[in-house]
């Protein structure tokens, strides 16, 4: 008698599981899991940025790594000091922004 329930239980407990997983696997696609959302884009480079970040750095000794900051800080903040030197009191938000090091990200 005891391996007559038993194997009722095993069989009843293949079946369930077989419904269920039939059930899921009928459901929609959006119902089943979340859409896949798309990586965000980066905001393009405001037009006034490519311009003054290249006067802005055109005396540094590492141009690319000055330049690609201050786009990065152009965009940020919507401005950039002029000339290649100093003036970053004409740009609060650029003299402000610091890197994880506590110093200025902005060149």
């Amino acid at each position: 008698m005891m391996k007559l329930s038993l194997a009722t239980s095993l069989l009843l407990s293949v079946l369930l599981l077989s419904s269920l997983l039939q059930f899921t696997m009928a459901l929609p696609n959006d119902v089943a899991s979340p859409p896949p959302s798309s990586p965000p884009s980066s905001p393009p480079i405001p037009s006034f940025c490519d311009p003054k970040c290249k006067a802005r750095c055109s005396k540094s000794g590492r141009y690319q790594r000055c330049y690609h900051f201050c786009i990065i800080c152009c965009k940020a903040c919507k401005c950039v000091p002029s000339g290649p030197y100093a003036n970053k009191s004409e740009c609060p938000c650029y003299r402000d922004k610091l890197n994880t090091k506590g110093t200025s990200k902005c060149p």
